[in-house]
């Protein structure tokens, strides 16, 4: 009885592997001939080098030189889902700027948001502007400005110019925004794949103990 009711269950759990195996099938199958993002413009890193880019991190960091010694840092990751119709990205970048002076320890950050543009293909807001006497003034007790929104609309325009001129422009944008959606979908599938192999050994598993136990 306790042999058959065993076997009972193992057959259950095949089933169910065996089930979950086709629809992780069907969605990576799904996943790899779909191309969303086809029409979409690729942009480029322009004088950006991608500094940081690994499967298992969400976010991604480019980095620039400028003639004058200015460094430009930017670290960019894919924010949550909109669905708003008409439109190619689902997603917004959330994109974070740090610029530092030479031979000062300084930074300029800026908080910024990217998103699709239907007449150019994407654009950006700057959310917030802090100024950080070093890397390691992070405290939140430590005054870091007013809110950017607060600012005189002028200055918020100037500020933008000012980011646009070191690089971050259209074809940059652009490229956070076409190159972050193919990451995360290449992650999904991989996340996909793991899985599969997961109750693919599962369902191996069982076969093995079916075996012994008859």
């Amino acid at each position: 009885m306790v042999r058959q009711l065993k076997k009972a269950l193992n057959s259950l759990k095949s089933v169910q592997n065996l089930d979950l195996l086709n629809l992780l099938t069907s969605e990576i199958q799904f996943e790899l001939s779909s191309n969303p993002f086809q029409n979409a413009q690729d942009g480029s890193l322009g004088d950006f080098v991608m500094d940081l880019d690994k499967q298992h991190t969400k976010d991604v960091v480019l980095r620039r030189k400028c003639d004058s010694g200015e460094e430009v840092a930017i670290s960019a990751i894919i924010g949550a889902p909109h669905y708003e119709k008409d439109l190619v990205f689902t997603r917004d970048v959330l994109m974070k700027v740090c610029m530092k002076k030479p031979a000062s320890s300084s930074i300029l950050q800026f908080d910024c948001e990217v998103y699709e543009e239907t007449s150019k293909g994407s654009d950006f807001d700057i959310k917030n502007a802090y100024y950080l006497r070093s890397p390691t003034c992070l405290s939140s007790s430590i005054y870091r400005g007013p809110l950017f929104s607060d600012l005189d609309i002028k200055l918020q325009d100037a500020l933008k110019e000012y980011l646009i001129a070191k690089g971050i422009g259209v074809s940059l944008t652009n490229f956070l925004l076409s190159y972050l959606h193919k990451r995360e979908q290449e992650q999904y599938v991989n996340w996909l794949r793991k899985g599969k192999v997961f109750f693919a050994n599962n369902e191996s598993l069982n076969q093995v103990s079916e075996t012994h136990s008859t």
